[in-house]
């Protein structure tokens, strides 16, 4: 039987692996249908576990729910005279000290199959229930340690950090922000770029770069990529004109080509703080025109996480302290 159970603690623990492994690679598609998967794995093996624990005690494979559910069939002759005159007696008898072989004949008491087997299930249980708190234990604290390198970062290069609603315009709203608090604004300079009549009106909506600003910035950026479509198309995987629509018109995540457009279409240069503590900049590719303050405040800071965010990939913006 010991030799059964740690079979099985180490397919429990392979398979929470294997589970971990797989939500960890899910994406916002296909995150029901694994969690469906890993459900179905986790119900057959303990299935299976069952099974083969049954089978080493020569009993059936089918599990006994409750005691509840054993028929009158299952109790034993003796077991039935014993229930039998217990429950004829008013007041329960005095605790015995007797052992089966001291008690007279016709008194021993066979085993109860049925709270054996119980209490085989419950010591299952409690040994899967380790084997995941060991694996949970042991597993990388990814979230934890990616806070904390970005916060070395952060204070190396004097930054603060401003939180950004976590949603698919996260992106956006960043960059929105430090448009306006370094007074750029909005509205890109007609030189770079000629926008649409419709992306004039949703700049001209906007109430507040705080909140809706990401509207404005996601117009511009999908007029730029139109503008300039030889420079972007070739590493679409969709046609142009349905990638932009999703840029200007839904909540789908920007990446780098998006960032090379903003960066462009509103003459900045823009810093990336990964996870891992790497920079990535992204250039304008035009600054000689402007003195340094003016290419000082032409800089755009984002923070870029991974795993410290629920919904997954996220940007949040970086200011200067």
């Amino acid at each position: 039987m010991e030799e059964l159970m740690s079979k099985h603690r180490k397919e429990q623990k392979d398979l929470q692996s294997r589970i971990t492994q797989k939500k960890k690679s899910a994406t916002k598609k296909t995150r029901k249908g694994v969690i469906d998967e890993c459900e179905r794995m986790q119900r057959e093996l303990n299935e299976r576990h069952q099974s083969e624990i049954a089978e080493l005690n020569g009993e059936p494979t089918e599990p006994v729910e409750a005691l509840e559910d054993l028929s009158l069939e299952d109790v034993t002759p003796a077991e039935k005279t014993t229930e039998d005159k217990t429950n004829s007696t008013p007041q329960d008898p005095e605790p015995t000290t007797e052992t089966p072989e001291q008690l007279p004949a016709g008194r021993a008491k066979k085993p109860n199959r049925a709270k054996a087997r119980l209490a085989r299930r419950a010591a299952e249980q409690a040994a899967l229930s380790q084997a995941a708190a060991e694996e949970a234990a042991n597993q990388t604290n990814y979230r934890g340690n990616e806070q904390e390198i970005m916060d070395a970062v952060f204070k190396r290069l004097g930054l603060k950090e401003v939180e950004v609603t976590p949603d698919g315009h996260c992106l956006y709203s960043a960059v929105a922000k430090q448009l306006d608090d370094s007074g750029l604004g909005l509205r890109p300079d007609p030189s770079r770029i000629v926008l649409q009549p419709t992306s004039q009106s949703r700049i001209d909506t906007v109430t507040s770069p705080q909140h809706d600003g990401y509207r404005a910035v996601r117009a511009v950026t999908a007029d730029f990529i139109v503008e300039h479509k030889d420079d972007f198309e070739a590493f679409m995987e969709e046609p142009l004109d349905v990638y932009t629509r999703k840029v200007k018109l839904t909540a789908e995540w920007g990446g780098q080509l998006e960032l090379q457009a903003i960066a462009r279409a509103y003459g900045v240069d823009i810093n990336v703080v990964q996870s891992d503590g790497r920079q990535e900049k992204i250039e304008c590719g035009d600054m000689d025109g402007f003195d340094e303050e003016e290419k000082r405040k032409r800089v755009i800071w984002l923070a870029y996480y991974r795993h410290t965010y629920g919904l997954g990939e996220h940007y949040n913006a970086l200011v200067k302290k």
